[in-house]
């Protein structure tokens, strides 16, 4: 065998066994989230009455919230009424594939700590151990934002979505009547997007980490970040502005954060360059 060839090998083992981890972690967390899943299976009168039907009903409590709201400014406008509509299902095994396909999400949502914690043990070993020092605790920080803004998706975000779709009208001799396929997408993606969107400060952490993003950066393009902000929260929340910007105002809250977590990853960076030199 020649010197190149036993390079080759030599450079190539190490990729396959990079492989083989990345293929242990996505089975585990595939096995974790079928764990979940299937628990949730058998919880479907809980899950289908108190959680995904209840952002639609008049009496949950941000739509009773914003009752007294409405009593308190003396305006009938912001109390949700009772349902005038039908949610419906039109094929023969739309509500069994429905509830499989809610079962996965929920198992997706309860084992997304398990998720981070196994990405995290795949990423460890290729750290310095002043980078495992620095990012202890990213897990809870992951999580807790990804919890954080899946809350707010749902008890603030989805209930003003649906009301503002499901009250919309453009005639009164059109009757309502929607596919529960279509309620679901709407709460389902609205609830995750945000609960997504807001890990941007971990974003920016690992950003800053590799020299990416930088605080001057960020406030150079704060005017861009903007808009790119109020695009995320319009796609998270289509055709309906008071929602968008419900959505827009944490997400900039979050950058401004984010800019103050550069800042800091930063001078730590300098730091350590000073003390190699």
């Amino acid at each position: 065998m020649s010197i190149e060839q036993s390079r080759d090998k030599n450079e190539a083992a190490p990729l396959a066994d990079h492989l083989g981890v990345l293929r242990n972690v996505v089975i585990r967390s595939a096995i974790a989230i079928l764990i979940f899943a299937i628990a949730a299976f058998f919880y479907k009168e809980f899950i289908f009455e108190n959680i995904l039907l209840s952002p639609q009903k008049h009496d949950f409590i941000t739509n009773e919230l914003l009752c007294r709201l409405g009593t308190f400014l003396n305006t009938e406008d912001l109390c949700v009424k009772p349902n005038d509509y039908e949610l419906i299902n039109l094929e023969i095994a739309g509500q069994f594939r429905i509830h499989i396909m809610l079962s996965i999400m929920v198992g997706f949502v309860l084992g997304f700590p398990y998720l981070a914690w196994e990405i995290w043990r795949f990423v460890k070993p290729g750290l310095t151990q002043k980078e495992v020092s620095n990012t202890r605790g990213i897990v809870f920080y992951i999580s807790f934002l990804f919890t954080v803004g899946l809350l707010f998706g749902y008890f603030v975000i989805s209930p003003l979505a649906i009301n503002f779709f499901t009250t919309y009208s453009v005639s009164d001799t059109i009757v309502n009547q929607f596919k529960i396929q279509s309620y679901i997408s709407i709460l389902t993606t609205t609830t995750l997007s945000t609960g997504l969107a807001f890990e941007l400060p971990v974003v920016v952490f690992f950003l800053s980490k590799m020299g990416i993003a930088t605080p001057k950066g960020m406030k150079k393009y704060r005017k861009h970040a903007i808009v790119v902000l109020f695009i995320i929260a319009a796609i998270i929340t289509p055709a309906d502005p008071f929602s968008m910007f419900l959505v827009a105002i944490p997400l900039l809250f979050l950058y401004e954060i984010s800019i103050f977590i550069s800042k800091s990853v930063a001078k730590e960076n300098k730091l350590n360059d000073y003390i190699v030199e």
